[in-house]
């Protein structure tokens, strides 16, 4: 599998890279790409690596599975590709931005721009096939990129982590609050933000302030 990622990453993950669970998942992986169809493309598994190393992660943004629409995945979390519609939840997300900090709706939902500041948009799997949510789920995903929270909340200092409904929290319990800022607020697919504790949660500006407040820049959300 052709893939790509920051060579700051390679080293801090290659002792995860040599364990037998990831041997069995990479194996899982490639056997479900090559029997049928899966999203991401192959190439763009570890793109969250890729587009934000180790060493510029600011802010981290926590997902649960890819996209599994046609040539929606693009490997980082809540993002699609240029031209592609953006779901439900993406575009809540951008109404909060416009509500918090009024910015105009962007008309790309490719968040690389994002990526490309420090953001780390990690789903907890990286892999799912065509048309079946949580497919990739339990087969070693969410021990590899418990590895990467791990790694991230003992080696760095004040990052902003964004956990957004109860998986994302659950998965985010083994953040140190007291050294890094977490913000906490219901999902933003329409399913619970429309009933209230996604609109309003104003995480954009409070990541900014954070952020402005060590001395580094803001993100351009």
């Amino acid at each position: 599998m052709d893939v790509k990622i920051a060579e700051s990453w390679k080293d801090r993950l290659k002792d995860e890279f040599q364990k037998e669970y990831f041997h069995n998942l990479i194996e899982f992986v490639r056997n479900e790409y090559k029997n049928g169809v899966c999203y991401p493309p192959g190439r763009l598994i570890f793109n969250a690596f890729d587009k934000c190393s180790f060493e510029d992660t600011r802010v981290v943004i926590l997902g649960q599975d890819p996209y599994h629409g046609a040539g929606q995945a693009n490997g980082l979390c809540f993002s699609v590709n240029d031209g592609v519609p953006s779901p439900p939840s993406l575009n809540n997300i951008f109404k909060e931005i416009q509500d918090d900090l009024g910015k105009p709706i962007p008309k790309s939902g490719n968040l690389e721009r994002w990526a490309k500041q420090g953001v780390l948009l990690l789903n907890a799997t990286l892999t799912v096939r065509a048309g079946a949510a949580g497919s990739h789920q339990g087969k070693g995903w969410e021990q590899f990129t418990d590895a990467v929270i791990r790694c991230l909340n003992d080696e760095k200092d004040g990052i902003v982590f964004l956990l957004w409904g109860k998986y994302a929290q659950d998965k985010g319990k083994i953040i140190d609050d007291k050294k890094h800022f977490v913000l906490r607020a219901k999902h933003p697919s329409p399913m619970s933000a429309n009933y209230g504790g996604w609109f309003g949660n104003k995480h954009f500006s409070q990541a900014n302030n954070y952020l402005k407040s060590r001395g580094l820049e803001v993100i351009e959300w």
